[in-house]
């Protein structure tokens, strides 16, 4: 059994669900108190709770694409002559650094794509949903998730570009 590989194994577990844990509760509460103080809708409106869903399913499936560049970061961080209570310290101050980015750009691309697509319609979608319409919260749904989906990517190539990779020699000789 390679010690190291299981290590890095059981951080990413138990990073993966505390990290998830607080950022699903933020968001959830964000998102909540955002509804209850500027659209006015109650917790047992069905549409918003289907749109609220759909925020928690995006942000949790955007931040998930940063897991593999935290422990990209572990991984070259163990390999130094550091101590392992500052590869520790690094690891978190690194891999909080990535999530937070990773964070506000999910919450980005859910702003952004209910506000494009509400622009984009006749109607009032945020009327729709205090209305209880369920059909159109899960029109705006299903959007939210595909741009997330689309866009989960290219987010986690922005995480990735602060990786301090080491440079591979030239070995082809170009």
């Amino acid at each position: 059994m390679n010690e190291r590989i299981a290590l890095i194994g059981l951080v990413e577990i138990l990073s993966s669900l505390s990290c998830g844990i607080v950022i699903l509760f933020i968001t959830y509460r964000l998102v909540r108190v955002y509804g209850r103080k500027r659209l006015m809708i109650d917790e047992k409106n069905t549409a918003y709770n289907i749109l609220l869903g759909s925020v928690l399913f995006s942000v949790g499936y955007i931040v998930s694409g940063v897991l593999q560049p935290i422990i990209d970061s572990y991984r070259i961080l163990s390999n130094t002559d550091i101590s392992q209570a500052k590869l520790v310290v690094n690891f978190i101050l690194y891999g909080g650094l990535y999530i937070a980015i990773a964070y506000i750009f999910a919450m980005v691309i859910c702003l952004v794509g209910i506000k494009i697509y509400s622009a984009m319609t006749p109607m009032n979608e945020a009327e729709e949903i205090q209305n209880n319409n369920i059909g159109v919260a899960v029109t705006v749904s299903a959007i939210v998730i595909t741009l997330s989906m689309m866009s989960s990517d290219g987010v986690g190539l922005v995480i990735e570009s602060f990786i301090p990779y080491p440079d591979l020699p030239n070995t082809v000789g170009l």
